[in-house]
């Protein structure tokens, strides 16, 4: 790094990170507003409560999480399978932190714990390209910060929404509203796939789990996103350590 640009990166207030990160997560904000409506509206529509929807949003904050919980919810799944599928759906997040983690190992306990709550696959796609061309700026920290809380106050306030209008539109389960969420996922995972050179765990991992979720489509409670997702997830890990052996 030259000293010019090492200046400017010392110079860059935690203020100015905050404000950048909010900036370059709001494409995604718009793209997640109408899935935050969604889940609201599905939520009331599944049998959820009006506080266990907010809850779900406010503490789980997970949207793919979510979206799975009310539609097994809906089919009477019970409880602990519920919050195993969610939990193995949210292994993913298990790949970012370790991508995060040279970048944020120094940071203090009381950075770490509110980073980790706050990931999702949106925040993690806007800061690991910060991260990855910093130009040495200690408080980057703060530009996560930015982009995390501007997508999880826009989900929030979303949920609120499609809460107040699920209550007002007659079997909106019935609309077919939750394959959104998964076409959004679509088209996130379609960048990492390029070039094939760059990405092959990615392509492993992604062929893996799609191919073993339409095996296993039909076995009840949805275990087959589970074995899919671990599978997956498995699949990857192993052809990125293979591959540097």
């Amino acid at each position: 790094m030259s000293d010019t640009a090492h200046l400017e990166a010392e110079e860059r207030s935690p203020l100015r990170e905050f404000l950048a990160g909010a900036r370059d997560i709001l494409p995604l904000v718009v793209g997640a507003i109408p899935f935050g409506i969604i889940f609201g509206t599905l939520a009331i529509a599944s049998g959820v409560s009006v506080w266990g929807a907010i809850a779900l949003s406010a503490f789980v904050f997970a949207g793919s999480s979510q979206f799975i919980a009310i539609g097994m919810v809906a089919v009477g799944t019970t409880w602990f399978l519920v919050v195993l599928t969610t939990f193995v759906v949210n292994l993913r997040h298990l790949l970012y932190s370790m991508s995060l983690l040279p970048y944020i190992k120094p940071l203090p306990q009381r950075w770490k714990i509110p980073m980790a709550f706050l990931l999702t696959d949106e925040t993690f796609a806007v800061t690991i390209r910060r991260y990855e061309t910093a130009n040495g700026s200690p408080r980057a920290h703060w530009y996560y910060l930015g982009a995390a809380i501007t997508m999880y106050i826009n989900w929030q306030f979303c949920t609120w929404i499609g809460i107040a209008v699920g209550q007002r539109i007659p079997n909106a389960a019935a609309w077919g509203l939750d394959f959104a969420m998964s076409a959004t996922f679509i088209g996130m995972i379609i960048p990492y796939l390029q070039p094939f050179h760059k990405h092959c765990p990615t392509w492993v991992a992604v062929t893996v789990a799609a191919l073993l979720a339409l095996l296993t489509y039909s076995l009840p409670h949805k275990i087959g996103l589970m074995i899919a997702a671990i599978a997956g997830i498995s699949a990857g890990v192993w052809s990125e350590r293979w591959l540097k052996s």
